[in-house]
């Protein structure tokens, strides 16, 4: 039996919900996978050189990959032989631009002998800088559980996916690069309103990276590893969590992926109209398209 290996970062559990149909999809087709949480330390990091399969999976943050998986390229050891490999992430909006997100992790990755073969990118509603409505986030869901099943299978068939490129996308991956360092900074300054705080230690306990602390009287303290997936905020049951200089665009409360039953306002159906448009349109084309 062949295997896989998915290397997952997820901050709210968009990519995750990616990966366990690619993990799904997978298993249907005969490849036993397993699906490993990326988190600071690495530890049990499984070698790439085992699997057949390798993927690595990540939100997109700032048109880059978040820190965390540039570290973990890093931390893994050099391919024996080619060794080719997969990208899954996924972002809030549909534009051209987060084609350049994986530029530098692949850039790791091939000076260690590793060759990206095939990147997908599905969009999923935001964590940060807006609540997209129920309707649109139900959309969302429901094309990524019909896009992802076929592409997991061009995965496992060996079909190259490739994105299109993006003129001077190094130079833009580069700059807004900055992003990175900027949030280890901003995290230092994550606030929690006593008043709303119930003391539960959701944040500290799932904080990815070790950055939020909670002493034994619940007093917060904040470190300086902060790759800002919002999972503390995004999940806090009060929206007790004040995230810094970014306190504007935060979203709090998980979505329900369900459609309304009455019609609502779309605050927001300006934005990206037609990106949004030209990437249901393409998933839709694909998924009635497929031969898999």
């Amino acid at each position: 039996m062949k295997n896989a290996i998915i290397y997952v970062f997820s901050g709210t559990g968009n990519t995750k919900k990616a990966c366990d149909i690619y993990k799904s999809e997978f298993e249907k087709n005969g490849v036993e996978t397993t699906l490993y949480t990326v988190k600071k330390g690495f530890e049990n990091l499984p070698d790439p050189n085992n699997f057949d399969y390798v993927g690595f999976a990540y939100p997109i943050h700032g048109f880059n990959a978040p820190y965390i998986m540039l570290d973990l390229a890093k931390a893994l050891p050099k391919a024996n032989g080619t060794k080719q490999y997969f990208v899954v992430k996924t972002s809030g909006e549909p534009l051209k631009i987060n084609n350049v997100s994986s530029i530098k992790f692949n850039d790791i990755m091939k000076r260690k002998g590793y060759v990206p073969f095939s990147e997908y990118h599905y969009v999923m509603p935001y964590n940060m800088i807006f609540r997209h409505t129920d309707e649109m986030a139900a959309r969302m869901k429901n094309t990524l559980e019909q896009l992802a099943p076929v592409e997991a299978r061009e995965v496992i068939c060996g079909v190259e996916h490739k994105l299109s490129k993006v003129p001077f996308g190094r130079f833009v991956a580069w700059v807004v690069r900055i992003e990175q360092p900027a949030m280890k900074v901003n995290g230092r300054f994550f606030k929690v309103d006593g008043n709303k705080c119930i003391k539960c230690g959701a944040c500290a306990k799932n904080c990815p990276v070790g950055n939020i602390k909670m002493d034994g009287n619940g007093k917060f303290s904040f470190g300086g590893d902060c790759v800002m997936c919002t999972r503390c905020s995004f999940n806090c049951p009060t929206n007790a969590f004040d995230i810094g200089m970014l306190n504007g665009w935060k979203v709090n409360g998980r979505y329900s992926y369900k459609l309304p039953e009455k019609p609502e306002e779309d605050k927001h159906a300006w934005y990206c109209k037609k990106a949004y448009k030209r990437y249901f349109e393409e998933a839709q084309k694909k998924i009635a398209a497929s031969e898999f």
